[in-house]
């Protein structure tokens, strides 16, 4: 997928003008936002679960090599096999040669955004191999010819009626004139249509929630069964994950399924929760004859020593997209590449670099929600200031903000002038305010503005106010210093 991430402000305004685009994101408030609290408040302990989710993650962190090495034997002990990938090309490479190997004409998917990451299905198609999208949302935009749009919910930009008429455009050998008004019917007719893709499909790519260095197996979150299709029918099951997504044991996958749903969809737990093992053993009913195991790094082990490791503790559940003001205004499109929200904000400069994704460190109000909501506690808006900290000293950010920093950073360094100029600054903007106390336009502020009021200062400063406590409080701090006195 070709990034489109330096173009982020053209990408955002364009995302502001459309009002389809901001009616459909205008549900997203009222929805997984709303589920989460309500499936959390079902679950007295769902704190703790999120301290011992998070340490899990610290703990694989911490001895990441000694389990992707278990990982390895076990798959192997299995009848499965690894293949590592340092990058995207080695990733796609891997994946192109066993899908020759197998003779494959029809690959099915099941959503991964490590898919996308490393753009197989375009890799694929031009080596005369045909991949078929199985999730609902991930079939409408790959007829569409789009990326996804957030991590759970790949369609969630689209609204009703623009997926009935690419339905209609793409499915022309049915009567253009057939009822597609309800959700039933788009998903019968995206069923009837992928049924025959799982029958003939000569192998099944999907990516995993979480690899088990115990098992040697990968575990699969679904709520459709498109992924159970995917990896059972296909006499070759390949599975794409990055080298953070392992776990111990099956008991700490438990751990992580339980704040996973809860945080992604406010489920409390996905209709389908699959563990895959390696190949159909004897006896077994069904199953691949083959299992390969795509373990992708592509630049998470140089985030490991880093200020950014905490982002490898990420289980991708869209949370922190889900409540961010940033994400609900604009969609995932604008950001530019695979991943959006805060963590895409914080993962993509590591990975296409920090002059491509220069802006989206930028595109945070730092409000603090991403990390209240987040399962496994990241601290995502410390790791977007670091990456901001960094471009201010490349010098990549706007040469206005950059001026604006330095005029602020020269009075604010100097308590004098700073108390001279912000106190009556202060009480001036306050009365100029007008009803409400709230500002409907301002100077430099046009983008704020045109969403929304700007909050006036209420009162003097803080600084005066505590001068003046202190004032008030001296005279008896006197009288109760001399009654101390023997």
């Amino acid at each position: 997928m070709e990034s489109t991430s330096g173009r982020f402000e053209n990408n955002a305004r364009a995302a502001l003008s459309d009002p389809t685009l901001q009616t459909a994101l205008a549900k997203l408030a009222d929805g997984f936002p709303a589920r989460r609290l309500e499936a959390a408040g079902r679950m007295p302990e769902f704190e703790a679960l999120r301290d011992a989710a998070t340490e899990i993650k610290e703990h694989v962190l911490d001895h990441l090599d000694v389990y992707l090495e278990t990982f390895e034997r076990q798959v192997v002990a299995n009848g499965g096999e690894i293949h590592w990938c340092r990058d995207a090309e080695e990733a796609r490479q891997a994946i192109l040669e066993i899908c020759r190997a197998a003779g494959a004409r029809t690959v099915t998917k099941s959503k991964t955004m490590i898919g996308e990451e490393i753009a197989i299905n375009e890799h694929l198609e031009r080596h005369g191999i045909r991949p078929v999208e199985t999730d609902l949302g991930e079939y409408i935009i790959q007829l569409r010819r789009e990326p996804p749009s957030h991590l759970i919910a790949p369609a969630i930009h689209l609204s009703l009626a623009q997926v009935a008429e690419t339905f209609r455009a793409s499915h022309k050998e049915l009567p253009r004139e057939r009822a597609l008004n309800e959700p039933d019917a788009l998903l019968a007719e995206a069923r009837a249509k992928l049924r025959p893709d799982f029958l003939a499909a000569d192998v099944g790519i999907t990516g995993a929630n979480m690899l088990i260095a115990e098992t040697g197996g990968n575990v699969l979150v679904t709520n459709e069964g498109n992924a159970d299709l995917t990896h059972t029918l296909p006499r070759v099951h390949i599975v794409i994950a990055s080298i953070e997504k392992i776990v111990p044991t099956l008991e700490d996958a438990s751990v992580i399924v339980r704040v996973l749903a809860r945080s992604a969809t406010g489920q409390d737990v996905t209709v389908y929760t699959s563990f895959c093992s390696g190949p159909r053993r004897p006896g077994d009913l069904d199953g691949p004859d083959e299992y390969h195991v795509i373990l992708l790094d592509n630049g998470r082990a140089k985030l490991l020593g880093g200020e950014f490791r905490d982002m490898l503790r990420c289980i991708r559940c869209g949370a922190c997209l889900n409540h961010c003001p940033v994400y609900r205004a604009v969609g995932g499109h604008a950001y530019g590449w695979v991943y959006s929200g805060p963590m895409g904000a914080v993962l993509m400069p590591a990975l296409i670099g920090m002059h491509e994704a220069r802006h989206l460190p930028n595109a945070s109000t730092l409000c603090g929600r991403c990390e209240s909501v987040c399962p496994m506690r990241i601290p995502l808006p410390r790791m977007l200031r670091a990456w901001r900290e960094r471009l201010h000293r490349a010098g990549r950010g706007s040469l206005f903000a950059r001026l604006g920093l330095s005029a602020w950073a020269s009075v604010a360094s100097r308590p004098g002038l700073y108390h001279a100029i912000m106190a009556p600054l202060i009480r001036a903007l306050g009365n100029l305010a007008g009803p409400g106390r709230r500002f409907r336009r301002l100077p430099f502020l046009g983008a704020w503005t045109s969403a929304r009021d700007f909050p006036a200062p209420e009162g003097e400063t803080f600084m005066s106010l505590w001068a003046e406590a202190e004032r008030k409080r001296k005279p008896y701090a006197d009288l109760r210093a001399r009654s101390a006195r023997p």
